[in-house]
């Protein structure tokens, strides 16, 4: 059995954005339809400085396969998220793959946003607020605009020069206005799409801060502490989230002691017409996403299946 080992360069050789959005959407509406397995999400703090992370397993029902992720945070590091994923045949368990886990989830996490924005955010929406200038920031951008025309984008982060360095890279790259922002308040006061990737402890986004039918996404909140949008907010809004369990026990609604009637559905409820998503042009809605073993195994699958047939990629019989 021969068993595929994927670098860093071979996952994002190929791995294709746009494609992997219509995965990722049909892999939310199925999960919500026929939840195959409970998602584990496995956390033990190595220091101060990181933590270490399992998430299993990616289980989807027209999927032949599982994925077990193994990865370590530290927030102070470049990347802060380092780690691989394992790809095993759901029928036998054999190690089809080993892949660098860092740039698949990094692509993944922003394609799930602009899914959540596609499904969510105002047609007309075109001016967007980044809160957190790091790596994910870019790829949420970069993910956007595959579901909307941008017009404008606005980006704070609490280190000045980083904020800096991406709206000039930003700007450069796609050749969209990209400008820092003083403060959050500044970045989000005429935003139609608002993307929080942080690790914030505390709430920086309250009512009266937002516009009438403004989306809001947020991703740092994803393990116990972490908070952006404050309680008051989020009461406010309309919430959606990628699993009410761990939004509850982990994420962004029960990191503000909010329980379950503050949460209306699950994306994948909405992309499977089991629930409505914005009612009106005028409401706030918000994306909470912890991230999900399930969302894993789409983009694992699909790398699978382009790197079968790519003669660049390495391999090692583990059973010698």
């Amino acid at each position: 059995m021969r068993t595929l080992l994927l670098t860093r360069s071979d996952v994002s050789r190929n791995l294709q954005a746009l494609t992997l959005l219509e995965d990722l959407r049909e892999a939310f509406r199925t999960d919500a339809l026929a939840r195959t397995a409970a998602p584990q999400r496995v956390r033990a703090p190595l220091h101060a400085e990181g933590t270490a992370m399992v998430l299993l397993p990616g289980c989807l029902p027209d999927i032949p396969a599982y994925t077990v992720k193994v990865h370590a945070k530290f927030p102070a590091r470049t990347p802060a998220i380092r780690g691989v994923l394992h790809l095993n045949d759901l029928a036998t368990g054999e190690l089809l793959a080993v892949m660098d886990s860092g740039h698949l989830t990094a692509v993944r996490t922003g394609v799930v946003g602009a899914l959540a924005a596609d499904v969510l955010a105002r047609q007309d929406a075109s001016r967007v607020a980044l809160i957190g200038a790091g790596a994910q920031a870019v790829m949420q951008l970069k993910s956007l605009r595959l579901v909307r025309s941008l017009t404008h984008v606005r980006v704070f982060d609490t280190d000045d020069m980083r904020a800096f360095s991406f709206a000039a890279r930003m700007h450069q790259e796609l050749n969209l206005p990209v400008v820092q922002a003083e403060s959050v308040a500044e970045a989000v006061e005429d935003a139609d799409i608002v993307i929080t990737a942080t690790w914030s402890r505390e709430p920086f986004l309250f009512p009266g801060m937002v516009r009438p039918g403004t989306h809001i996404t947020t991703l740092g909140a994803d393990e116990p502490g972490k908070v952006e949008v404050s309680a008051e907010l989020l009461s406010q809004s309309r919430v959606f989230c990628d699993h009410r369990g761990l939004a509850l026990s982990g994420g962004a609604v029960g990191n503000v002691g909010l329980g379950e009637d503050a949460i209306h559905a699950e994306l994948g409820e909405v992309i499977a017409e089991r629930k409505p998503g914005r009612r009106s042009e005028s409401e706030v809605t918000v994306f909470t996403s912890v991230g999900l073993p399930f969302q894993d195994l789409a983009a694992a699958w699909h790398v699978y299946q382009a790197a079968r047939g790519d003669d660049a990629i390495a391999g090692v019989d583990f059973s010698v």
